[in-house]
């Protein structure tokens, strides 16, 4: 146990956090996230997709995979300028974060690699915090992105490892877990999360939030998705994710683990200000910000703005974690 944070949840004691009454679920996330951090600071993310399309794997809900008509057109890595243009965009719009994500089922030791190290470089430089999602890699891979400045990996669980090949089989849980792993050793910080609607049971989101609390060191960062039903992938047909489900969701993930960044993300473009409101309260301190998340739709800065007004919230500054550890030591 470190400051009160706990590796050690049994599935029982998640099941019934998740299955207690809402109100109460929301006032205890709410009471652990004031303890743990700023409740009006929230971490302003911007997520571009500089390879787009075309990928091997046959994840269900994406629309990025060669194998479903979704309309997205396939494009190739992008420039280093044009990424940078980008990001610098985006951090004069408030964005403190920038992650990158390819198309990849895994990273390969190519030439395009050494561009997006190049990239890596250059919006770090920027003294903006970089991530990437680039799909599996290894080891050595992940060492060269820290070098590069890396600040943080994202590669998400998905669902529960009972129900993950139903939604994906061109690669294992395992494998997920390999990359994680490989990121930690590189001294990368953790972005890892998933995905809720995509057919699976009460049951499964609570074996999601148990493998993802009971790592040796919780992930820095957990993105809440819900799916955004893409026509052309098997899950276009999929049920609306219920607002509540969310909510439920971001309140157990926030008391488990109560350090990390919560991070409402896909879906986002199809709450109002109020449900977006209950996430935050429920311990949500992370969004995506700008038009896109990759290739769906997502709310303007404009929109975020205003509701960061209303609020009364303000975005988190960058590298806090780091420059508060400064602090202590001086």
């Amino acid at each position: 146990m470190n400051n009160g944070i706990r590796n050690d949840w049994s599935i029982e004691e998640i099941h019934d956090i998740y299955n207690s009454p809402l109100l109460e679920l929301v006032y205890k996330a709410a009471t652990v996230h004031k303890a743990y951090n700023d409740t009006a600071e929230v971490q302003v993310c911007t997520l571009l997709s500089i390879k787009t399309g075309g990928c091997s794997e046959d994840c269900a809900y994406c629309p990025q995979a060669a194998r479903y008509n979704t309309g997205v057109n396939v494009q190739a890595l992008m420039k280093k300028d044009e990424v940078l243009e980008y990001a610098q965009k985006a951090k004069n719009a408030g964005s403190t974060r920038f992650c990158m994500g390819a198309a990849w089922r895994e990273v390969r030791d190519n030439k395009d690699f050494d561009r997006v190290l190049d990239m890596v470089r250059g919006v770090n430089e920027m003294g903006m915090e970089v991530c990437c999602t680039l799909g599996m890699l290894n080891e050595e891979q992940a060492a060269k992105l820290a070098d590069a400045g890396l600040y943080a990996y994202n590669h998400n669980l998905d669902t529960s490892s009972e129900y993950y090949g139903e939604i994906i089989t061109t690669r294992t849980y395992d494998d997920r877990l390999q990359t994680l792993d490989n990121v930690r050793k590189a001294g990368v910080t953790v972005c890892c999360g998933g995905i809720i609607g995509l057919g699976e049971t009460h049951e499964d989101r609570i074996g999601m939030l148990h493998t993802l609390s009971t790592m040796p060191q919780h992930p820095e960062s957990v993105p809440i998705n819900a799916l955004v039903r893409v026509k052309g992938t098997p899950l276009e047909n999929n049920p609306k994710v219920d607002i509540w489900d969310m909510v439920r969701m971001i309140a157990t993930a926030r008391i488990l683990m109560p350090a990390t960044m919560v991070r409402l993300s896909a879906g986002r473009a199809e709450m109002s200000t109020s449900d977006q409101a209950l996430c935050f309260m429920a311990g949500a301190n992370s969004i995506f910000a700008g038009e896109k998340l990759l290739t769906t739709p997502n709310p303007s800065f404009d929109e975020d703005n205003a509701m960061f007004q209303l609020l009364g919230l303000k975005p988190r500054v960058s590298f806090k974690a780091e420059k508060e550890r400064l602090m202590e030591m001086a």
